[in-house]
């Protein structure tokens, strides 16, 4: 996989993004907003694949690393490494481990340690933040 000093970091001007993505992917990657619960088609998939942002195309998730929380978001035990950059948040009044994509820095959602063997994690993603390739 792709280093992470490897990976070509994306820099665009609010109005660029806007321009390149949805309303809702906006407010997601570039505003750090919540979708809905178990709005995301991507709580459905079961193929092979890779789950990329939405933002710049950067594999962040593989299928295997896919699992059903039944939080109705798109949850992932691993990340592809140093593919994500971490940071604290305090919007909710508690520390919380938030998580972008390190191509674009594009919000992806928040990492749990409440998540299945063999990391422990529970990444926790927007399901517009990502898109998904199937394996051919």
């Amino acid at each position: 996989m792709t280093k992470k000093d490897d990976i070509k970091k994306i820099a665009r001007a609010p109005q660029e993004w806007q321009t390149c993505l949805t309303p809702q992917e906006y407010d997601v990657l570039r505003q750090e907003g919540t979708e809905r619960p178990f709005s995301s088609p991507l709580n459905a998939i079961k193929k092979n694949g890779t789950f990329v942002c939405a933002g710049c195309g950067l594999p962040l998730f593989t299928s295997a690393q896919k699992y059903n929380s039944g939080t109705g978001w798109p949850s992932f035990y691993d990340a592809i490494p140093g593919h994500i950059e971490t940071s604290t948040d305090y919007k909710l009044g508690v520390a919380r481990t938030e998580y972008h994509c390190t191509g674009c820095g594009g919000h992806q959602g928040h990492v749990f340690e409440d998540g299945p063997e063999p990391t422990g994690l529970r990444y926790c993603n927007n399901g517009v933040a990502l898109k998904f390739i199937a394996d051919e």
